[in-house]
């Protein structure tokens, strides 16, 4: 099939790259003239490991290619997905203005090219719901009647995207009309060879789908973290109560891991979206707006636990920060724990030196020179009073702790993801502490 895909965001180049690689001819638009000159000359601007190979690929079979010409999109491609951002608001509903901007764009170039063949105007991008119905009210202004808007949200996990997309959970598609849903199952049935479900519903239910999956998700993690918290108070181990309870099948085991709060592009926007679109429908999310409150308190629970142990004097304390991403297998910093966090060290006097293996570029544009940057995890331990764990990346799991020991003013680590055992930090000889157990002493 010939697609187009605009926008070269995260979900637009993962979109694109991995329909090509299933043998589609995909044209991707974007009007950042520094981000297309850099995909032109074959350099990927996000990181996201196994896209570099796909990528590459499918450029050199001619497949996946790249332009600023949205007229040339719309004439040459049958299905249109919008891959645009929707950042969140001042008032914290999504903000639309890129999508309808597009779709103006798109209504006056049909409108100008007269009698085409049918299109399919795909939204991949996260949207509330009704945002289908206004842009199909969008571009019957300009007397169009051969298209049909599409509700079709994507399910990527930063980091595992490409496996994500490639062998999708399910597939969700919110169309009206029995022609558009045929078209878009033989377009997904590769990517679902093992029988996973491709479901077909209303635009309307598909929008709410999104917002629905990701306000639960960040709910359990918030869930945990609360818990977790409690878990303290009492002498409990959360990690005891996390097996225990992810072993009921009705409960299962993913998104109870707790830590310092979520992060990222997807669940602090998704979840204030859904609280504002259903105050402007008159049906208030109340468990929702708990939420959102709890996960930035938790943000800050690491800098309590570290102004408790300083007996609240951090003034001119030196302390490392392994992970500045908002998760691991991401070079992501919106919304990451890390930001909040070093700036409360920072306003308390502290100074700060991080590290991380993919978002240390990044970092600078959110939180410029308000810490020092090291290219080395251990080369920034030298004279800290402290070591924080903020993300949970791999190469942090198994380090050298006889080079931290002499490294470190005091052996003294607190980490926000429970990355180690606190068995084996009391036997190492460290003060240890994380979230939801027991402090090391």
């Amino acid at each position: 099939m010939n697609l187009s895909v605009i926008g070269t965001g995260y979900v637009g180049l993962v979109s694109g790259t991995c329909f090509a690689e299933m043998g589609n001819n995909v044209l991707c638009v974007d009007n950042n003239h520094e981000k297309l000159k850099k995909l032109l000359n074959g350099t990927i601007p996000i990181y996201e490991p196994g896209l570099e190979i796909l990528f590459h690929r499918n450029i050199e079979k001619k497949r996946l290619l790249f332009t600023d010409d949205l007229k040339k999109a719309v004439l040459q491609t049958d299905i249109i997905f919008l891959c645009l951002p929707t950042p969140q608001g001042e008032n914290g509903s999504a903000d639309l203005k890129h999508v309808f901007e597009v779709t103006h764009e798109i209504g006056k170039i049909l409108k100008e090219l007269g009698n085409v063949d049918f299109k399919i105007i795909v939204n991949k991008s996260t949207v509330p719901v009704g945002t289908s119905k206004q842009a199909t009210e969008i571009l019957e202004k300009y007397g169009l009647k051969n298209f049909e808007v599409v509700s079709n949200p994507e399910f990527l996990r930063e980091g595992y995207a490409v496996e994500d997309f490639m062998k999708p959970d399910r597939i969700i598609v919110g169309a009206k009309s029995q022609h558009v849903f045929d078209k878009l199952k033989t377009l997904y049935e590769p990517f679902v060879r093992q029988g996973n479900p491709i479901f077909e519903m209303d635009p309307e239910s598909s929008e709410v789908t999104k917002y629905a999956a990701n306000s639960y998700l960040a709910m359990r993690i918030t869930y945990m973290n609360e818990l977790a918290n409690f878990c303290e108070v009492v002498g409990a181990n959360v990690e005891m109560v996390r097996k225990g309870i992810g072993s009921d099948t009705r409960i299962g085991k993913r998104f109870l891991f707790p830590g310092i709060g979520y992060g990222g592009s997807c669940f602090p926007k998704d979840v204030n979206a859904l609280i504002k679109t259903a105050e402007d429908f008159g049906s208030e999310m109340k468990i929702l707006k708990s939420v959102d409150e709890v996960n930035k308190a938790q943000k800050l629970i690491i800098v309590k636990k570290l102004l408790n142990h300083f007996k609240n004097d951090i003034k001119n304390k030196r302390f490392a920060v392994w992970g500045l991403a908002f998760k691991p297998n991401t070079d992501d910093m919106r919304e990451a724990p890390s930001i909040v966090i070093i700036k409360e060290l920072v306003k308390h006097g502290a100074k700060v030196i991080g590290y991380d293996p993919a978002a240390m570029g990044n970092a600078k544009f959110y939180l410029n020179d308000l810490l020092e940057y090291s290219e080395d995890q251990y080369s920034l331990l030298e004279g800290a009073d402290g070591l924080l764990v903020l993300t949970e990346w791999n190469e942090f799991r198994n380090p050298d702790f006889n080079l931290i020991s002499s490294k470190l003013k005091s052996k003294l680590i607190f980490d926000g993801r429970n990355v180690f055992d606190t068995d084996k930090m009391k036997e190492l000889g460290f003060t240890y502490y994380s979230i939801g157990r027991r402090v090391v002493i």
